[in-house]
């Protein structure tokens, strides 16, 4: 290498950083945003930063399995190791075995890991930053996924200077003067294939056994105080080496010989495909989709009915009991996991929280009345984007936390940072596939696996381990998609795709859209779904308002009327309109659910009617005028009844007592064994007095048989309308981010351009001052006089030249800056400052110190 070579090859992370542009450089604050909180001052201290084990392991969870494999490689490479070598431990030694996918695929991945400061220096000196190494290199505690031992070197480190001669004269090398010597011989040996063929071809065929037992890993072994001879023949040619009493290593150099060069036993270059299960014409998913949505819809409003006048009660620790979540399951007719789906949806949407009072309940907010007054299409898309950004994981409910207690619904400790991220790749991932393809859960598995591989430090590869939790995510995802709507018989629907900023799907062939087949296996190939997906809060709006207005006319218009049968049911034929709908909800009990709704007409259910202040006229009228069949005669008749009895007994409050003009009704009651325990008594002909109180009686009384009905202490019927209980306004939960948000471009830019102004400040070269033998050093501040401070910016006004300053801010931050003089006056010098890129007034004061820059500093 020549010495302009040399001068040009960059000696630290720092200095790749240093001549990279501003596109490479936004690249990798973009890839690992925990480099630009706070913007560092200039390029050493983001090198160093870049450089920190929790910004290394960050950064290597992030990565997909080629790159992840690229970077183990390199771990057990040379330091710096030449791109060829590279390439022989991804693709093995160069002749025929050479894997043509691998070595099309290595210069993608070490782009991948360039860009992110992983990696620096030219082709011919690759350098992984030395964190990663430590982080990925084979040792006994952390062994590689690899399965690579120490090398020879290492091994050895330990190992008597006699012994270690005794391995050169054993493989018939000549003995040396050092053990440094005689190590890099042994070495030297290990990597010469014609030698190393020859050594292994002299060996027992039980020797060659043991090697090919311990080859791919784990490279460690047992071996007792006197081996047998095929072992012996291997320790004694240092083809195994002892590390500790009884345990014995296979050396690197020895494993790639046997591996052909690779370090890895399966590379995987190409990411798995993501397979089709089944096709579907698109219309029929997105009106699946849309069907789904609708009942979404009603079931959240089915449980904020439930909970309109005050919900279970809250933990002490926050969240819900077991037994109220079993409720709450009943009462929606689902399972109890999915009932803690739809609970935490509506927290998540805002629609649910605590109420804050003493005797602490949950309940509506004042944001559920608004939501519900929205069109249809906005009250979907409102709880799709807040499933879609939600950090809160319903999935882990009745797990356990870290300290062995249950995870309860609304409780605390359910956030999971990955899940909005899971979420999107996973509908990204759908998007990919042509429109109505529906994907096989495994393949999506499969593919996620292959993105995002490692978790933690190492990654465990031999031992089976509990399912990791982004595979758990992307299967609730799927589950919670198909019941939200978003997708539909499996595959993503239109709004869905709209949702995540989708580009317009891939048209399947006729043939294949035909295809209705649940169990159809079709050869669909995925595409890579163009990024990047909705990324600031004005995207995601924007998407969930197009998922809206895509869904909108998948919806059946709302309809004002029902039928009405002989045997005392209503079927709603699609959805209604509200107040419809909210009438019948108090008239009505419903019987079923799903694409009409079938409600019954009860006793107690008309009473319920009465109860709330409709009159029997009001209620035939009303259902007259939304029947599009004639209102039996049966149901005229119930209704009639009902109210015939209703409020013919009076309830008020005494301790309670019973009031009737039909004085033969009490005696009746009295009579009554059921009554007993009411503890009733005459006080008058028409007059009963209780000593339950006045909502015992009542419930006692209708119990029996009877429709009694409340007064007040005036004598008028109360009206039993029940009064909807809301909380305080509150806000969503607050997603809880995966790290420091991705930073925008307008924040790139200045960041940028501050680290390459402070790095000039820190790196250009100045001249020495007075009586001074050298310029102060790199990262010092400059320290003179305040009189050399004022004479030195007054002549650079005079002269326009550049200064270099040493600053120190009102909050008692130093720094270095980069200054043009332009006027010096007051007290103050007012400069352009080339680090902020803008004219700046600084009080002398502060400045502790200048010195004026080399001539071509600037």
């Amino acid at each position: 290498m020549s010495t302009e070579e040399k001068s040009a090859t960059p000696r630290s992370l720092a200095e790749a950083l240093r001549v990279r542009d501003d596109a490479s450089l936004a690249a990798l604050l973009r890839s690992r945003p925990d480099l630009i909180t706070p913007v560092p001052t200039d390029l050493t201290q983001l090198a160093t930063r870049a450089a920190t084990r929790a910004s290394v392991v960050r950064a290597l969870e992030r990565l997909d399995r080629f790159a992840l494999q690229t970077a183990e490689a390199l771990a057990v490479a040379a330091d710096p190791a030449p791109y060829d070598e590279l390439l022989r431990l991804m693709a093995g030694d160069p002749g025929p075995a050479t894997d043509p996918a691998v070595a099309a695929a290595l210069p993608r991945s070490l782009a991948v890991l360039r860009e992110q400061a992983l990696v620096w220096g030219a082709d011919d000196r690759l350098r992984l930053v030395r964190t990663a190494r430590e982080l990925l290199a084979p040792s006994p505690q952390h062994p590689s996924p690899t399965g690579l031992g120490p090398t020879v070197r290492e091994a050895t480190a330990g190992m008597s200077p006699g012994r270690i001669q005794e391995l050169l004269a054993a493989v018939g090398l000549p003995s040396t003067h050092d053990s440094v010597s005689a190590v890099s011989a042994l070495g030297t040996l290990f990597t010469d294939r014609p030698r190393m063929t020859e050594l292994l071809a002299a060996l027992p065929e039980e020797s060659r056994e043991v090697l090919a037992r311990l080859v791919w890993g784990p490279p460690y072994g047992q071996v007792t105080h006197d081996p047998a001879p095929h072992l012996r023949a291997l320790l004694d040619r240092g083809l195994l080496l002892p590390t500790a009493p009884g345990t014995v290593v296979l050396p690197r150099e020895v494993a790639l010989h046997l591996r052909e060069g690779r370090a890895h036993r399966a590379p995987e270059p190409v990411p798995p495909p993501v397979e089709a299960a089944a096709a579907h014409r698109p219309r029929v998913v997105d009106a699946t989709a849309a069907g789904q949505a609708l009942a979404a819809l009603a079931t959240v409003e089915e449980l904020l009915k439930e909970w309109d006048e005050g919900g279970p009660a809250v933990l002490r620790a926050g969240g819900l009991s077991v037994r109220d979540l079993k409720r709450t399951a009943v009462a929606l007719d689902v399972t109890e996991p999915v009932a803690a789906f739809w609970v935490e949806l509506a927290y998540a949407a805002g629609l649910i929280a605590a109420d804050g009072q003493a005797d602490e309940r949950y309940a509506a907010t004042p944001a559920y009345d608004e939501w519900r007054e929205l069109p249809t299409a906005e009250r979907w898309a409102g709880l799709a984007e807040a499933w879609l950004t939600a950090t809160r994981t319903p999935g882990v409910v009745g797990g356990r936390d870290a300290k062995d207690r249950t995870l309860s619904a609304l409780g605390p400790n359910l956030d999971r940072s990955a899940a909005p991220e899971v979420r999107q790749r996973v509908l990204a991932l759908l998007a990919g596939l042509p429109e109505g393809a529906s994907p096989t859960e495994e393949s999506v598995l499969a593919r996620l696996r292959w993105e995002r591989p490692l978790r933690g430090p190492q990654r465990e590869t031999r031992e089976p381990r509990e399912e990791d939790l982004r595979s758990r995510l992307a299967r609730w995802t799927l589950s919670e998609a198909e019941l939200l709507g978003v997708t539909g018989r499996g595959a993503l629907a239109a709004p869905g795709r709209a949702l995540i900023g989708a580009p317009e799907p891939v048209r399947p062939a006729p043939e294949a859209a035909e295809s209705e087949g649940p169990g159809d296996k079709l050869p669909v190939h995925h595409r890579a779904l163009p990024s990047p997906l909705p990324a600031t809060p004005a995207e995601q709006a924007a998407a969930t308002a197009a998922a809206a207005r895509l869904i909108a006319p998948l919806f059946p218009e709302p309809l004002d009327h029902v039928l009405l049968q002989a045997d005392l049911t209503a079927v709603a034929p699609g959805p209604l309109e509200r107040p419809l709908a909210d009438l019948l909800g108090v008239l009505a009990d419903v019987e079923s659910k799903g694409g009409a709704t079938v409600y019954r007409f009860t006793p107690g259910s008309v009473r319920r009617a009465l109860d709330a202040g409709r009159t029997a006229a009001d209620l035939h009228a009303v259902l007259a005028r939304h029947s599009r069949t004639p209102v039996p005669q049966p149901l005229t008749y119930l209704i009639d009844d009902v109210a015939r009895r209703h409020g013919l007994l009076r309830v008020g409050a005494a301790s309670a007592y019973v009031r009737c003009d039909d004085d033969a009704t009490l005696d009746e009651i009295l009579a009554d064994k059921r009554a007993a325990g009411l503890g009733l008594r005459r006080l008058a002909p028409t007059v009963l007095a209780a000593q339950a109180d006045p909502a015992a009686l009542l419930e006692g009384l209708r119990a029996i048989g009877f429709a009694p009905a409340a007064e007040s202490a005036a004598g008028d019927v109360l009206i039993a309308r029940a009064d909807a209980h809301r909380t305080p306004p509150r806000t969503p939960p607050v997603p809880v981010p995966e790290g420091p948000p991705v930073p925008d471009d307008t924040l790139l830019t200045a960041a940028i351009r501050a680290v390459r102004a402070g790095d000039l400040a820190s790196t250009a070269p100045r001249k020495p001052g007075p009586g001074e033998g050298g310029a102060p050093a790199a990262g010092e501040l400059p320290r003179t006089g305040a009189a050399e401070t004022l004479a030195t910016m007054q002549a650079a006004v005079m002269t326009g030249e550049a200064l270099w300053i040493g600053y120190v801010n009102a909050e008692g931050a130093a720094s270095q800056r980069v200054v043009a003089p332009i006027r010096v006056e007051g007290g103050f010098v007012t400069a352009y400052d080339h680090t902020a890129d803008e004219v700046r007034t600084y009080p002398l004061h502060r400045i502790t110190g200048v010195a004026e820059l080399a001539d071509d500093a600037l």
